[in-house]
């Protein structure tokens, strides 16, 4: 749902009445009412009253983690009094030991209270009835499991816009074929573990990329353009009911860490995602005070802009902050040039910001291209910034989370620019091989890198003008897309040049009308310019704007002419994990999936209770089945058969307790959110008996 007209918060009238009758047992139901009546018979196609709950149907909690509870009556106008909203039979008060409170308009009742929690995991169910209105929405609390590796760090890379299609065009320009076989693998491809994600978010099949990085940081679907947030109905984008991070978790509970690295602005959607919580995206000096607020130990990427007080050149601040001394109060080391970050030693708290914008692609940073970074001529790496914040963050013995993105992976396929994507594809990817080193020598991080969402992308085979043919006749199919000519002399994973004599064949599924001669352009351009009120294909990324023939390069687009790039598709990404905790991430997972995995391999626990460090928990039907054991369960008796190695073991749920034949063995086991573990050496033990 999308904010309505503008809202005025007034408390009703009935304010100390409801405050005791709302989620109360046996209230009437709401007789008729004046102004209701009238409002119906003003209008038959007044919008129908409808119940919203925040957060939403099927939403998933880690046991102890804080959010905002929100109940909606829109298009409702009914005395609040007699609403009844019960949490698991029992009202919100009793529930989260807050008082709801209550809000209104022409139009709606609203009910709120905020930063609260469901201590203990287990199903919830939530109803809310007003007159015959009636909507009940079911949540899972879980924790997490005591079985599996565990780790001190995680490193979440996620390349923006990366779907499998951009994985292989970098792989195809970096390491080449000979007769079909890859000379050599990405980084990305030798990480251990692998999965598909889902992407869709909450209001849409298509997703962008606040939504879904958000999905990566809380565990929670959101809407498109909203950040740690359930939306509401009113016109405030920052008071929105709030979902907790990954990072505000373990920085509260732990004590660990956090890191931000991107090649975009830094308040940008998927950073963002790590810290920020509002309806809008584009609130971005807003973002920028709420990572001060946080206080990730490493802040680097573009965006200075929004640190700068409103009377210095360059800001987009609208009043006099300054983000940057703020944080240099708060401690940190204050970088923003390449030089400036090698020559900074480990500092407790570093802020790099090497643009007032997005930081430049890796194409234009790595050949000097003055046309395209002007004044910023020395900008760092991707690999560069994330060794910096490993090195920064690896000096807390409580651990780190680093999230890393390629931020223009997505913004080149926007313009339709896959060259340069494909060397921010790279680019990425020597970071993963970075942190996959680093991860392999502590033996203690978790490095997961995914996409955020697709892009509709792919390679339809080589593009070749040796025999006088050219545009759309000089792509090559089947037998005849031989393989492309890239070269990389100096060995530093990038091609020397995005133009060789065969080249891929790049094409897009969802696109403006655009031309397209397969030529690189010297500089970024956009595909398309408004027109009036259409966008059309723009002349110049032709290599010749004013050639007369141009029309043959034009290609017609599939999208309405009000949009003027190719957009985002609904296609799963990939996922690849290494280190503890990667096996949790397998099949098909949803987006919000992979935050769990993420505070499944940290053991994290808000629930006030302890992971046991003195036994090795293992999933016990897991572990059976990689040699051939097996485990039935008889729901009548609650007993689950165990039989291993030859060897037959009776475990009573009951009493807890486990037999082989009349003995009684030191079998430890108990079930976590559904799934029953032991532990591992009271296992050998009780099966060696």
């Amino acid at each position: 749902m999308r904010k309505s007209s503008k809202t005025s918060r007034i408390l009703l009238g009935a304010m100390l009445a409801a405050a005791t009758a709302v989620g109360g047992a046996g209230l009437a139901e709401l007789g008729p009412q004046p102004a209701a009546a009238a409002e119906a018979a003003e209008t038959a196609n007044a919008a129908a009253p409808s119940i919203y709950i925040a957060p939403i149907h099927q939403a998933k909690f880690l046991a102890g983690a804080k959010f905002d509870f929100r109940v909606e009556l829109n298009d409702w106008t009914g005395d609040a009094s007699a609403v009844r909203i019960t949490i698991n039979g029992k009202g919100p008060e009793a529930v989260f030991g807050k008082k709801l409170e209550l809000t209104s308009t022409a139009k709606s009742r609203e009910f709120t209270v905020r930063d609260v929690s469901f201590p203990k995991a287990g199903p919830v169910s939530v109803s809310v009835q007003a007159g015959s209105l009636k909507r009940t929405v079911q949540y899972e609390v879980v924790n997490t499991e005591q079985a599996g590796r565990k780790a001190k760090n995680v490193i979440l890379f996620v390349g923006d816009g990366m779907a499998q299609p951009s994985i292989t065009i970098a792989r195809v320009m970096s390491k080449g074929l000979t007769e079909g076989k890859y000379n050599g693998l990405l980084e990305l491809d030798k990480l251990e573990q692998r999965a598909v994600v889902t992407t869709s978010g909450m209001d849409s099949l298509v997703t962008d990329s606040a939504n879904s990085a958000s999905a990566y940081n809380t565990g929670h679907k959101s809407a498109v353009n909203a950040l740690g947030i359930y939306p509401d109905n009113t016109e405030n984008s920052l008071d929105d009911p709030k979902v907790e991070t990954l990072a505000e978790m373990l920085k509260r509970s732990r004590g660990m860490s956090v890191g931000i690295v991107t090649t975009s602005e830094i308040e940008d959607a998927t950073p963002a995602a790590v810290v920020s919580h509002t309806r809008r995206r584009a609130d971005k000096a807003e973002i920028a005070d709420m990572m001060l607020q946080l206080q990730p130990e490493v802040v680097m990427g573009g965006g200075s802009a929004y640190f700068l007080p409103k009377s210095v050149p360059g800001s987009k601040r609208k009043d006099e902050k300054d983000l940057i001394g703020g944080f240099e109060k708060a401690g940190y080391t204050f970088v923003e040039s390449a030089a400036g970050l090698k020559s900074s030693g480990t500092p407790d708290k570093l802020l790099g910001l090497f643009h007032t914008g997005d930081m430049n692609v890796y194409y234009d940073r790595s050949t000097g291209n003055a046309a395209a970074l002007k004044s910023f001529t020395d900008q760092p790496t991707l690999w560069d910034m994330t060794k910096k914040a490993i090195d920064v963050l690896k000096k807390n013995d409580n651990g780190f989370f680093l999230v890393v993105e390629g931020a223009s992976i997505d913004k080149q396929l926007h313009t339709m620019d896959w060259e340069r994507s494909a060397y921010d594809t790279i680019e990425m990817d020597k970071a993963i091989g970075l942190a996959r080193a680093y991860a392999d020598a502590s033996g203690d991080t978790l490095v997961v890198a995914t996409a955020d969402h697709a892009h509709s992308t792919s390679i339809a085979g080589t593009y070749w003008e040796g025999d006088g043919k050219t545009g759309r006749e000089a792509v090559r199919t089947y037998e005849q897309s031989k393989f492309p000519t890239y070269v990389d002399a100096d060995k530093d994973g990038f091609p020397d040049s995005p133009d060789v004599d065969r080249k891929l064949a790049v094409v897009f599924g969802a696109t403006p009308d655009y031309y397209e001669d397969y030529k690189f352009s010297a500089v970024p351009q956009a595909p398309a310019v408004l027109s009036g009120d259409a966008y059309i294909a723009n002349p110049g990324t032709l290599a010749d704007p004013k050639a007369e023939d141009k029309d043959k390069y034009l290609h017609t687009g599939t999208l309405p002419k009000s949009e003027g790039t190719e957009v985002h598709s609904a296609d799963d990404v990939p996922l690849m994990a290494h280190g503890p905790g990667a096996e949790y991430f397998k099949g098909t997972l949803d987006n919000t999936d992979v935050f769990f995995g993420m505070a499944q391999a940290l053991g994290l626990r808000l629930d006030g209770s302890k992971l046991d460090a003195k036994q090795n928990w293992i999933e016990l039907d897991g572990f059976l089945r990689s040699f051939g054991g097996s485990r039935t369960y008889d729901a009548k008796t609650a007993v689950s058969t165990v039989k291993a190695d030859g060897t037959t073991l009776v475990l009573d749920h009951g009493k807890g307790i486990a037999k082989k034949g009349s003995q009684t063995v030191p079998l430890k086991f108990k079930t976590e959110n559904g799934k029953l573990i032991v532990s591992s050496d009271s296992l050998l033990a009780s099966l060696s008996r």
